[in-house]
């Protein structure tokens, strides 16, 4: 009698979500500890997460203390951006791995002092596929579309979309120029994530960007 056994790479996959899920869970732990909110950001490279993480630390410096943990293929560029407006960014270098995961977070985090932080932004990889499956142990998590990107993005990536605490369309300052259709992108959004709070903003010129810093604050949006 023959038994059907479960591909290996299955298998293996299984064991590191589950691994995954434990050192999550361990982060969580930690920053509700200290009385830390953390929210991952996600998106395709060039949504804007880095230039909205920017106006935030800009917006925000003095009323709510703020860290960032970036993570991206290579350099340091985006943590050196970032560090200008005086809050504390570090850099995860994930080399050929496309997401950020719990042990990553993990290993950053003695770098900071939560104690003396209540938002940690943890800036994930420009990639909507890997980082949907990885919990970081976030209590909150931001997807980010642009206006740039077309509007049925949320369709071709529904797994992604469907871990959105909020969905943010960024760069609404050039919705007009590039022909962008507000309310079909809205309609895919709901159709991938049924009910999911949606922000619309542009880093640049300012608009929206007090429904987003509620959202950082944990204020319902």
């Amino acid at each position: 009698m023959t038994t059907t056994q479960a591909p290996r790479i299955v298998t293996v996959r299984q064991n590191i979500l589950k691994a995954n899920d434990h050192t999550a869970a361990g982060n969580r732990a930690a920053f509700r500890a200290a009385g830390v909110r953390a929210i991952n950001l996600a998106s395709s490279p060039g949504a804007g997460k880095t230039a909205l993480l920017e106006r935030t630390l800009r917006d925000l410096a003095g009323s709510v203390r703020m860290g960032v943990a970036v993570g991206d293929l290579a350099t340091e560029n985006d943590a050196a951006r970032l560090r200008q407006w005086g809050s504390q960014a570090e850099q995860i270098v994930t080399g050929t791995v496309c997401h950020l995961d719990a042990d990553m977070v993990q290993n950053i985090l003695p770098r900071f002092d939560l104690d003396a932080l209540d938002v940690l932004f943890l800036e994930n990889v420009g990639n909507l596929v890997c980082p949907s499956s990885y919990d970081l142990g976030e209590a909150a998590r931001a997807v980010l579309i642009s206006t740039t990107e077309g509007e049925d993005k949320p369709l071709k990536y529904p797994t992604m979309f469907n871990t959105a605490d909020v969905v943010v369309i960024t760069k609404m300052d050039i919705a007009d120029a590039v022909g962008f259709d507000r309310d079909l992108c809205r309609e895919n959004i709901d159709r991938a994530r049924p009910g999911v709070p949606v922000i619309e903003l542009s880093s640049r010129s300012g608009a929206g960007l007090d429904e987003w810093f509620a959202f950082v604050r944990g204020e319902s949006v």
